[in-house]
């Protein structure tokens, strides 16, 4: 019995020194990450420390979208009669003005119309005459009632002949009353109808387009808008007037303020929304189609933040630093959300609250850190 005591009790020892021998070899897993300076070192880095405060911070949605117009704002332009297209200066993103020539079209049909315009006049001219005598004599019993009749028909389907010319010649932009037999024109001018800019020129000098051809389409800025996609969960926070700014992706730098005027509540399949917004002043080399980023500013929000130099960017990561003694400062891993006022707000504050985090001179422990890693 005292054997086996003996026995157990040296298994024991051994296994207890196993153990103190596996902690001892076992490295503390702050180590990597733990930088220790010296009394000269800390007084020439000017280290200061604070803690995790609670500030007003506006938070930002970030969302994306591109510049769209109405459809009553994207005109097409076609030829009513049909004909060929004679020239045209027009060229995408050209800047047009209302009642602007935009091209001249040619074809037979155009001669043919004014010519019948002017034949139909001219009989109306005589028939107006014949109507009139006719009338009087009808009145004075001295030609029969059915001649009168006749006469009042043929006039009537004259002015209708005429009208229905008239309307012809003004759908291919001709005035009929400027028509004369010495002034008729194979050519006709297309005006512009809107002041904006081409989108798109769909046909080439000397093609001949159908009545149903679409020549030129244009843009009439006035209601061009830009809109965004909003995930379903951030609609909620949206209102009509809020302000927000949007930038492209090849000028980020420049901001274009805008208002919220529409919010879309019907979801598409990637659970987003559109929110149509309004330029506070539109910048016209902003085409419809080019894609935008834009930042939505909330209300502002007591959350946990800390100055933007006691954050540092490492390896992908944003870092601070935790004074764990005089010396000694771990760099600890933080999530972080918006920026302003010179104060980033810290997603998990909570992990770092009430602990000493070094405010000034951040980045003079990332090079000491990274020094000690290189060594």
């Amino acid at each position: 019995m005292k054997y086996l005591y003996i026995v157990s009790l040296s298994v024991l020892l051994a296994a207890c020194s196993s153990k103190k021998q596996e902690e001892k070899t076992t490295p503390a897993p702050e180590v990597a990450n733990l930088v220790t300076l010296t009394a000269p070192q800390l007084a020439s880095a000017k280290v200061e420390t604070g803690q995790v405060q609670e500030k007003s911070i506006s938070t930002i949605i970030k969302v994306t979208g591109k510049i769209d117009v109405p459809p009553q704002n994207m005109i097409t332009v076609s030829m009513p009669l049909g004909g060929f297209l004679r020239s045209t200066k027009l060229l995408p993103g050209m800047h047009i003005s209302k009642g602007e020539v935009i091209g001249v079209m040619e074809d037979q049909l155009y001669i043919q119309l004014q010519q019948d315009y002017l034949t139909t006049r001219s009989k109306l001219v005589y028939l107006e005459a014949e109507f009139q005598r006719q009338k009087e004599l009808n009145q004075s019993k001295a030609t029969s009632d059915k001649i009168f009749q006749q006469t009042q028909m043929d006039y009537q389907t004259q002015k209708i002949n005429l009208a229905a010319l008239s309307e012809k010649l003004r759908l291919i932009n001709i005035n009929p009353q400027n028509v004369t037999e010495s002034n008729i024109s194979k050519s006709v001018n297309i005006y512009s109808p809107i002041s904006g800019f081409v989108s798109r020129v769909n046909v080439n000098i000397g093609k001949y387009v159908n009545p149903s051809d679409i020549l030129f389409e244009l843009v009439n800025p006035d209601d061009i808008h830009l809109n965004l996609q909003v995930f379903e969960k951030d609609l909620p926070k949206l209102a009509i007037g809020q302000k927000l700014v949007a930038y492209t992706n090849n000028d980020p730098n420049r901001k274009h303020p805008c208002e919220i005027s529409i919010i879309s509540h019907d979801l598409s399949a990637e659970r987003t929304a559109d929110v149509h917004c309004h330029f506070e002043d539109y910048d016209k080399t902003l085409f419809p189609g080019t894609y935008m980023n834009a930042e939505i500013k909330l209300k502002s929000l007591q959350v946990p933040a800390l100055p933007e130099e006691a954050i540092v960017a490492y390896e992908g990561g944003n870092y601070v630093f935790v004074q764990k003694t005089a010396n000694q400062f771990l760099m600890t891993a933080i999530e972080t959300g918006t920026k302003e006022n010179g104060f980033i707000e810290v997603l998990n504050g909570g992990s770092i609250a009430g602990k000493a985090i070094v405010t000034k001179g951040a980045y003079t422990l990332l090079m000491a850190l990274k020094n000690k890693a290189e060594d």
